[in-house]
């Protein structure tokens, strides 16, 4: 298994595609592992001409744990934040980011094109801002600005992404896994129940740390709106989102595309918080004309 030592820590990774090819990262989401992103995805990209590298963000997957580092309650936390104070947490979004350069720099990439989902997007948002020099282009993919105006997530999507399961059993950590999936993903492309359930199997018996989404949740929570940031960027940016996205409203991804100068924006309808099959060779072509674009 490939790991490298990225911002001083121990970062799993995979990559697929000629090594000759543009390399690409892609960055995913909240307490989600690497494998989140579809190997029918990731094989499109690679078609599409891409040296395609994903990765397990720190506390996920294989890569590094930060055992025993507390983070403090959402409450406290949403407390500070609106009085304007910045809740000390065990790491910050930009943090992540500064792993996604590290591990280009460990694998010897100068530049790349950056994806990211959810808090993904979010990350790779700091990437672009912090690591110009090493972005060639932006994808932010259902993601956020972090602005409080914007439309809360629906209550049962927020509930069933932080409720824990009833018990570590495979089998219920299957069918919470399941849950969630159902809840907030895409209403006009379910996923079928034999594969859902196949593709949850296969992340709950590769890793299950229920920890280390609580430190996510918290680095997500602290750094609070990015607008001034996003304004900043000056890389090509492409906002993808689903119109019908349960957890992070359209409106989030409309916001970050107006907020980043130049940014470009798709939406789509049917589509919700995941990466339906159906729907691999539309991102694929979004993301690859994007990214071949921005070389030009």
């Amino acid at each position: 298994m490939p790991k490298a030592t990225a911002n001083g820590i121990e970062i799993h990774y995979e990559e697929r595609g000629d090594a000759a090819n543009p390399p690409m990262l892609l960055i995913m989401g909240f307490g989600a592992q690497l494998t989140l992103w579809p190997e029918e995805l990731v094989d499109a990209l690679v078609e599409r001409g891409f040296r395609v590298i994903r990765y397990d963000n720190r506390d996920v997957g294989l890569s590094q744990k930060f055992d025993g580092v507390k983070a403090p309650g959402i409450v406290k936390m949403t407390l500070l934040s609106k009085i304007g104070l910045k809740p000390k947490v065990p790491y910050t979004l930009a943090d992540m980011a500064d792993d996604g350069a590290g591990l280009l720099d460990a694998l010897g990439i100068d530049k790349a094109h950056i994806v990211g989902a959810s808090m993904g997007g979010m990350i790779a948002q700091h990437f672009a801002a912090r690591h110009a020099d090493k972005c060639l282009s932006l994808t932010s993919i259902f993601s956020t600005t972090g602005n409080p105006k914007l439309p809360a997530a629906k209550p049962e999507a927020m509930k069933a992404l932080i409720t824990r399961p009833a018990s570590s059993d495979e089998d219920a950590l299957v069918d919470h896994g399941m849950m969630l999936a159902r809840t907030i993903g895409s209403p006009g492309y379910p996923t079928a129940e034999d594969h859902l359930r196949e593709r949850t199997r296969a992340s709950v018996q590769r890793s299950f740390y229920p920890e280390g989404p609580t430190r996510h949740l918290s680095a997500i929570v602290a750094d609070g709106d990015r607008r001034e940031m996003l304004k900043q960027i000056a890389v090509p940016t492409l906002v993808l989102h689903g119109e019908d996205d349960p957890l992070v409203p359209c409106e989030g991804g409309r916001d970050t595309a107006a907020t980043i100068p130049g940014a470009r924006i798709r939406t789509i309808p049917g589509w919700g918080h995941d990466l339906p099959v159906e729907l691999v060779d539309d991102i694929a072509d979004a993301v690859a004309t994007h990214a071949r674009s921005a070389a030009e």
